[in-house]
């Protein structure tokens, strides 16, 4: 028992503190991802990824006691924030058994239910490894961010999430005394929900207010909420997909307190009171009114992977648009028009775009009150951290993205995909597929049209594409002029350079034009 304990002491920092110990091994998954020129030529990076600390196994720093159960602190040890921090630490990852976590090259493999020797882990959060101690971060801005994603063993009520969030590259080591795990833990998260589920914040415990979740054997909600802004460039399963932006008053991490926090911690009477846009600006092609451009056998087919590629485009400095295009079996496809009255103009993120979208859907108007169109592009002109994750939804059961939400409604803007109002509920995904996963791979970084081609992101240098391009609606007329939405000129296009009456031949950029409303 003494050369237990003994050995235990000795993993722990001297000062008092948020602590690491190393009772588990620490062994991150190697990840490869790219940064491109403007050239076309691309740089392979070997970095590793970190699962966030609320996964990690939280334990008394002289014993192998925990200090976190379910979804319950324990108070013999904790009973206040700092004397949990203290008296507690987290410990190291068994990625692939503990946690379905696993690589290979570029190719990230996340699994949602994994079965292990305390139980079963659902789901993950990790974020991409710029060094030992900190987190690799992306200043958007200017730049475009390509990756490969197989969503096809995703179904109803999951959520394959690529991202970016503002949080501190150290983790907030640096930034709070007590925090001395920071990124190589995992430390730091925050996001536009203001996520009052963290069990540490600045350096502390969440413990004072924590109630324990009515729904879910494993989380709760604490006294404290993170924030800071967030680009959500995929949220996706096999049936609807979404980018968002979500801007905040500030783009640097900010600590917030109760019901203060907003977002979807604080419930639905309290969702607007934060400092961040819970809601935020969206394009999902199915609540826009196309519902034949993303799934199984549509335009973008999500039985098999392909590429998504995101433009932040710039003006004088500042963010004019977000684009969208996908790559797939040798084709660039540009994301889907809106046919929603009031936001037919538009296929992509714009400021003209969310006001109108906001008009459009009678908005709560959150977007424009926390920051607007400046906010994000603020946020996308400092570093942010890249989140990957998979994950169900306790609150909503995923109905935002992919069924009709709220229940019941029939305004503009409910119906975001085909899944069932009872198809996302936690615990029957959980019992019925447990097997299902998803694969990010291929990231790519770097100057506008410069990591991708006709072909996807394979191989070590890609180049703009010079292929043709499809929309849900691009075949030409009998009279050989081009339908509604597709494609009309371009370098290496050559088919009809006419539009049927309505619309008007509009450059994209310089491998594609395409036919929209005049």
């Amino acid at each position: 028992m003494y050369s237990k304990l003994a050995a235990i002491s000795a993993l722990v920092a001297s000062v008092k503190a948020q602590q690491a110990c190393t009772l588990n091994a620490e062994s991150k998954p190697s990840l490869t991802w790219q940064t491109c020129t403007a050239a076309g030529s691309c740089t392979t990076n070997t970095g590793s990824v970190v699962i966030d600390s609320n996964w990690r196994w939280v334990h008394d720093v002289n014993s192998s006691t925990n200090c976190y159960t379910g979804n319950t602190w324990n108070t013999a040890i904790c009973d206040t924030d700092v004397t949990c921090a203290e008296d507690c630490c987290l410990d190291g990852a068994d990625y692939s058994s503990t946690y379905g976590v696993s690589s290979s090259g570029s190719s990230l493999t996340l699994d949602f239910v994994t079965e292990n020797s305390n139980g079963e882990n659902v789901g993950s959060r990790l974020y991409l490894m710029g060094s030992a101690t900190e987190y690799e971060t992306f200043t958007l801005l200017g730049k475009e961010f390509t990756f490969d994603v197989d969503v096809s063993a995703l179904g109803c009520g999951l959520n394959g999430a690529l991202y970016f969030v503002s949080m501190d590259a150290d983790g907030g080591l640096s930034e709070y005394s007590g925090n001395k795990a920071g990124a190589a833990y995992g430390t730091g998260y925050c996001d536009s929900q203001c996520p009052r589920d963290l069990k540490f914040i600045g350096g502390e415990a969440n413990v004072e207010g924590w109630t324990a979740s009515s729904n879910n054997a494993n989380t709760g909600t604490g006294g404290m909420g993170s924030c800071c802004p967030e680009m959500d460039v995929w949220e996706a399963n096999s049936y609807s997909a979404a980018y968002t932006a979500h801007p905040c008053e500030s783009i640097t991490p900010v600590i917030c307190n109760g019901t203060a926090c907003g977002g979807t911690y604080s419930g639905a009477a309290n969702r607007y009171n934060g400092e961040c846009d819970p809601d935020g600006c969206d394009f999902n092609s199915y609540r826009q009114g196309v519902t034949n451009f993303y799934g199984d056998g549509m335009t973008v087919d999500t039985s098999s992977p392909f590429t998504v590629v995101t433009q932040f485009l710039e003006s004088g400095g500042a963010l004019s648009e977000i684009r969208r295009y996908y790559v797939q079996n040798g084709e660039v496809i540009p994301n889907s028009y809106s046919t929603i009255a009031g936001t037919t103009a538009y296929n992509s993120l714009t400021s003209a775009y969310c006001t109108a979208q906001a008009t459009a859907f009678d908005a709560e108007g959150s977007f424009a009150a926390k920051g607007g169109w400046a906010g994000i592009s603020k946020a996308l002109a400092a570093p942010m951290v890249l989140v990957l994750s998979l994950w169900d939804d306790y609150y909503a059961d995923m109905l935002w993205l992919d069924s009709t939400y709220p229940v019941g409604s029939t305004t503009p803007g409910s119906v975001r995909g085909s899944c069932s109002t009872s198809s996302g509920v936690p615990a029957t995904i959980e019992a019925s597929n447990p097997s299902s996963k998803v694969v990010y791979s291929n990231i790519k970084f770097g100057a506008i049209n410069s990591t991708f081609s006709a072909t996807g992101t394979t191989g070590t240098s890609t180049g703009s594409s010079t292929s043709t391009s499809r929309t849900s609606s691009a075949a030409a007329t009998s009279t050989g002029t081009v339908g509604a939405y597709g494609q009309c000129g371009g370098i290496g296009y050559s088919g009809s350079t006419g539009c049927v009456s309505g619309y008007k031949c509009t450059v994209q950029n310089a491998y594609y034009s395409q036919c929209i409303p005049a």
